[in-house]
């Protein structure tokens, strides 16, 4: 895991729903497995099986329902499932908090941060969901454990975020050590971000058949983006962050 970290490779996260996921992702060439079920937290037994099912880092959604909120009884009951998750074997766990004028939580989002001394962790696409990214990004700096962002620019992704995203990479310094370009992503995002620093990716849809989640993810799929991003960081990484102008 360290040759991503410094940069020398690319981290490719693959979005999973259960065990049957995981051959796809271990054949194709994953680097990190974010497990969410139905874009909230799994039940113990569905983190335990694929957790169990392969050596790769398993990040799991802290979620309990669709917004982006939560109160002292929700918080405690995340801080449990963490816990229950990281003594399986997770390696990370994948949360974020919003308040009530749209911005970061940053209170509660420390607190169960700090509750995991130790486990890394993303900070979810809540982001999109910010009224002010910028400050929303000032805001994320510094918290304990957090090496990822998971971005898409908006919150219908990067169809409609790409350009944001650049934009962000181009004015604040920091932003590409730890933002994941995902939701959306295709093939011809990945050099300019590249480019523009970024070296940790997430794909879902992407390398299921068809797009759907009814169909496993596939190991040709898988290894397809893995080619596509050590290609593009073995040509682009040594070039200067920064070059965003292409859109």
């Amino acid at each position: 895991m360290a040759e991503h970290q410094d940069g020398a490779s690319g981290l490719l996260e693959v979005a999973v729903l259960h065990a049957r996921d995981v051959p796809g992702c271990v054949e194709g060439g994953a680097d990190r497995l974010s497990l969410a079920v139905e874009g909230r937290s799994p039940d113990v037994p569905t983190a335990s099986s694929v957790i169990r099912a392969c050596d790769l880092p398993v990040r799991v959604v802290l979620r309990l329902d669709d917004t982006f909120t939560t109160n002292g009884g929700d918080l405690m009951r995340l801080i449990g499932l963490a816990r229950e998750y990281v003594a399986l074997g997770a390696e990370g766990v994948t949360f974020g908090f919003l308040d009530a004028d749209l911005g970061i939580d940053v209170e509660t989002t420390r607190a169960l941060a700090e509750s995991l001394p130790g486990v890394p962790w993303t900070f979810h696409r809540a982001v999109d969901a910010t009224l002010e990214p910028r400050r929303a990004w000032a805001h994320l700096d510094g918290l304990p454990g957090l090496d990822a962002v998971a971005t898409g620019g908006s919150p219908q992704g990067l169809a409609h975020g790409y350009d944001d995203v650049l934009a962000l990479l181009d004015d604040v310094p920091g932003v590409a050590r730890v933002l994941m370009a995902c939701g959306g992503l295709r093939p011809d995002h990945v050099p300019w971000l590249v480019q523009a620093g970024v070296r940790q990716f997430q794909v879902d849809e992407q390398v299921r058949p068809g797009g759907s989640e009814k169909a496993y993810v596939d190991a040709a799929l898988v290894r397809s983006w893995r080619l596509l991003l050590d290609d593009v960081v073995a040509q682009r990484g040594p070039r200067a962050a920064g070059a965003t102008d292409a859109r």
